[in-house]
């Protein structure tokens, strides 16, 4: 890997880190293919249990490398089409990533790095963050981030956001529901919410981000209420939910809580 890093900890908290401060951590085709790759190994890794997704340097990420922009310019349409599809599936294996994800983000987050933020399921933010649905301004279009940033704002600030590229302060990000936490203190927000979720069951987490996917649109109707109860069902008669419940009476931790939290430590390339 050249574009990104990884580093994890002994409780499963890995942190997918994007590499090019150079290039304020700028999409290229490189970094789109690398954190694809990562996401999907780490989807189906075991010893995962969190994921922390972070750019390395003063930036979260301006967006769009202008260069690769230029690159795709001249493509001929199958391969501009092929390259688009790429971004397009990044976010939504972010999105659909089966463990907690929380976004890290300080200094500039512009024009796709907003959808990587909207993609994962908590958002923190330090106060010097700036966010920017910047693309008109390039005569561009926000189109592959779109769905994930209208499910987050809503479509009237999306509009108007997305029309007029205004630059959204933190404070503003986080009324408008963009970020979900605002911290002078990043790292130490960003271990106080590993720690809230490692005490729940990882398995439970799964079920419960599928289960969260299926009702977001459905109908309140006699199928929902099937799935619903389904769901509770499967997770009551499941072992982990046994563990649990056994460890609340028992006034002990259940076996999936750490006791102390551990440094993080870089692991080997892949």
């Amino acid at each position: 890997m050249q574009h990104i890093l990884l580093k994890r900890d002994a409780h499963g908290v890995c942190h997918l880190i994007l590499n090019r401060a150079d290039a304020a951590n700028a999409f290229d085709e490189q970094l789109i293919a690398e954190l694809i790759t990562q996401l999907n190994q780490l989807a189906i890794d075991p010893s995962c249990r969190i994921l922390l997704l972070r750019g390395q340097g003063k930036h979260f990420s301006a967006g769009a490398d202008l260069h690769w922009m230029q690159r795709q310019a001249k493509m001929d349409e199958q391969a501009n089409i092929a390259d688009a599809r790429q971004l397009a599936t990044l976010m939504q294996t972010l999105d659909s990533f089966p463990k907690p994800t929380v976004a890290l983000v300080q200094g500039a987050a512009f024009g796709g790095a907003l959808g990587l933020i909207c993609c994962c399921d908590i958002a923190i933010a330090s106060s010097d963050a700036r966010f920017c649905l910047s693309e008109v301004r390039l005569g561009l279009i926000p189109a592959v981030i779109s769905p994930y940033v209208n499910r987050s704002i809503g479509m009237r600030q999306l509009r108007r956001y997305a029309l007029t590229a205004k630059l959204i302060d933190a404070v503003t990000a986080l009324q408008l529901g963009l970020i979900h936490q605002l911290s002078d203190d990043l790292e130490n927000s960003a271990q106080q919410m590993i720690s809230a979720l490692l005490q729940g069951g990882p398995a439970a987490q799964q079920q419960c981000k599928t289960l969260l996917a299926q009702i977001e649109t459905a109908p309140f109707d006699e199928a929902l209420t099937h799935l619903t109860a389904q769901a509770i069902a499967e997770a009551r008669a499941d072992k982990e939910a046994t563990e649990g419940i056994d460890a609340f009476f028992a006034k002990r931790q259940p076996s999936w809580q750490p006791s102390s939290t551990s440094p993080v430590q870089e692991s080997e390339h892949d």
